[in-house]
């Protein structure tokens, strides 16, 4: 196929794409969604320029676009937003194998993720569901989780914070904190410590920035307005797509010499991590291995820092609460005898229910995952009353439904952590009213683990430190989880 052949529907899409911006920017849309759920688009281009206009700052959109609509539920065709509990339920468990994840989300992650768990449905998906649920919910993992994450705060992150304090230098905290958790899961998942936080590894420190660059381009392919256009740069190697290509090619080296490392050795398991358990099981390919261990490593290695960066940035500007964390743990340690620590014990992090209820707060106007999509397999008609196409997209927002008044009160757009406590016991919402860890069959196995690492992690530095945000924050970047856009400038100082 001659290369003049390829490029000719790009230059058609693009003369397409420059219309459709014109006319868009020259007049109104034909319709609002003040007082219908349903928008309706251009003849012949639809709404395709509505998604142009508004791809980059899709969540801020999808979460202004529900609002305006009195079911929580708008249908941009061939789109369906959502900040609707009744259809969250109905998505994820009720009508659950009709809506799996869609066809064109798994191709343009496939590079990434392979057949790991995040990116499959159907039997694959449920293979792997079944193996990691019964790990997952073994007291022996959470154990395993607390050892590896106070470890590495006593060892690592608060040596580098007390460093940081007494030369009165100004650090990033959320790239401080995404260096902690991809180390921490990746010894978790693999038993091999990249030390990116100490950048004590050349190799481990090639291995985060490969990892980093690839989720990053991966998720950039999803907001190309058409798939065209990244599957063409792949093919010929270009831009982004050249990018991608040499980061993915350094993580998959790194994992899959990880998952040959450990075949090598005798018995072939017999380790607490993953990889140990997993290549146990001689009936699974080092391929099928190796993207099951990227799968997990993103959700323990992205979701963890975000929430925690955003829960600092809210304490910034919400110093009554970090004083209110800090009594309980006065009193949790008072209780336990436990002064010398520098990281609470498990008992004692389950028992810092104000924290616990500070931390689901703030993710509550924070999710570290703004939106998920689902696709229609047969056409279908949403609890609200919203027609759903078939091979239609749905997407429902947890940042929009944490900010609902219909849901949370007119109280939503608060940080109030007391909305979460009755009788000084923690009250959980319903997983479809509180969505930041998904629900249904695909709720997420990790959940407990992850409020371990969050609690520990904060409770450690609030406990040692005053932080300071020295630049104004607050937007949001787009990756695999929500990153804040520029990072967290902040300055530490140790408490007395």
């Amino acid at each position: 196929m001659e290369l003049s052949s390829l490029l000719l529907p790009s230059i058609l899409l693009f003369s397409f794409l420059c219309s459709a911006l014109i006319l868009f920017f020259k007049q109104d849309p034909p319709q609002k969604p003040t007082k219908s759920t349903i928008l309706k688009g251009y003849p012949i281009i639809g709404n395709l320029p509505l998604f142009i206009k508004n791809y980059q700052r899709i969540v801020y959109w999808v979460a202004e676009l529900t609002s305006t609509s009195p079911t929580g539920t708008v249908t941009v065709d061939p789109f369906v937003f959502t900040a609707n509990p009744s259809n969250v339920e109905h998505l994820t468990r009720t009508n659950f194998h009709n809506y799996p994840k869609g066809d064109s989300i798994s191709a343009t992650f496939h590079d990434f993720l392979g057949r790991g768990i995040l990116n499959v449905n159907g039997e694959d998906w449920l293979i792997q569901r079944k193996a990691a649920s019964f790990d997952f919910n073994t007291k022996s993992l959470r154990a395993f989780v607390h050892d590896k994450v106070r470890r590495q705060t006593s060892d690592t992150l608060i040596p580098l914070l007390r460093r940081a304090s007494r030369s009165g230098e100004v650090l990033d905290l959320q790239d401080v904190l995404e260096r902690f958790a991809f180390g921490n899961i990746c010894k978790l998942v693999l038993d091999r410590d990249p030390k990116c936080l100490s950048r004590g590894s050349e190799e481990g420190e090639q291995f985060y920035h490969a990892f980093l660059e690839t989720s990053v381009l991966s998720v950039q392919r999803t907001l190309t307005p058409f798939s065209l256009m990244w599957k063409l740069g792949k093919w010929l190697n270009f831009g982004r797509e050249r990018r991608l290509r040499k980061s993915r090619e350094i993580v998959l080296q790194f994992v899959e010499k990880c998952v040959k490392s450990r075949r090598e050795q005798s018995g072939g398991g017999g380790g607490s991590d993953f990889l140990s358990r997993l290549v146990a099981d001689r009936s699974h390919s080092d391929a099928f291995i190796r993207d099951i261990m990227i799968s997990f490593v993103i959700a323990g290695g992205d979701t963890t820092p975000s929430a925690l960066t955003w829960f600092f940035w809210v304490l910034s500007s919400n110093t009554q609460v970090a004083e209110k964390i800090r009594e309980e743990i006065k009193l949790v340690r008072s209780r336990h005898g436990d002064y010398e620590s520098e990281v609470l014990t498990l008992d004692g992090l389950r028992e810092m229910r104000y924290l616990h209820a500070a931390v689901s707060e703030s993710m509550r106007l924070h999710p570290p995952a703004p939106l998920l999509s689902r696709e229609c397999q047969e056409e279908d008609e949403l609890p609200d009353g919203t027609r759903v196409g078939k091979g239609w997209t749905v997407m429902y927002s947890p940042y929009a439904m944490g900010r609902a008044e219909g849901i949370w009160g007119k109280d939503c757009g608060e940080f109030r952590p007391e909305r979460w406590m009755e009788d000084g016991v923690f009250q959980p919402a319903s997983p479809f009213r509180y969505s930041v860890f998904h629900a249904g069959p695909r709720m997420c196995l990790g959940k407990d683990m992850a409020y371990i690492q969050i609690k520990a992690v904060a409770a450690s530095i609030l406990e040692a430190f005053d932080v300071e945000v020295v630049e104004e924050r607050g937007k949001l970047q787009l990756s695999t989880t929500m990153r804040m856009a520029g990072g967290l400038p902040v300055r530490v100082r140790e408490r007395k």
